[in-house]
């Protein structure tokens, strides 16, 4: 899979976002032009700089970064790094694993330890009664 293919939501996000970046500063510049002519002044783009860099931060402070934390910090925080996360994930393969004791008792154990060893990253659970 290409990685245009494979990160398409994020060029086309990011498509939006330098678009959107650019269109900012070019109507910027023209406010800033006619600005400057209505009260007699130069046009320089030295002040123009400062003025649009000083408004796109106001807008990254207000904007972005608050949209950036919540959806990060929340996907972190609450998802990623959450005990209900691991614990329902615990609690699911535990279940899973008593579903194939019962159904097939005698094959189970090596199955569930073949799957462990595929898929690691977590303690095999003990079997029921067998602590």
């Amino acid at each position: 899979m290409s990685i245009w293919r494979k990160y398409g939501f994020a060029w086309v996000t990011l498509g939006f976002f330098l678009f959107s970046l650019v269109l900012h500063w070019v109507f910027g510049w023209l406010a800033y032009v006619d600005q400057q002519q209505a009260h007699g002044q130069p046009v320089d783009t030295g002040p123009y700089l400062i003025e649009m860099l000083r408004d796109t931060f106001e807008n990254w402070q207000s904007e972005f970064l608050q949209l950036i934390w919540q959806v990060a910090g929340l996907a972190v925080l609450l998802h990623i790094g959450s005990p209900q996360s691991k614990e329902e994930g615990d609690r699911v393969e535990d279940k899973i694993d008593a579903l194939l004791r019962v159904v097939d008792p005698q094959h189970a154990e090596a199955l569930i330890r073949e799957l462990d060893e595929r898929y690691p990253g977590r303690e095999t659970a003990v079997p029921p009664g067998k602590d």
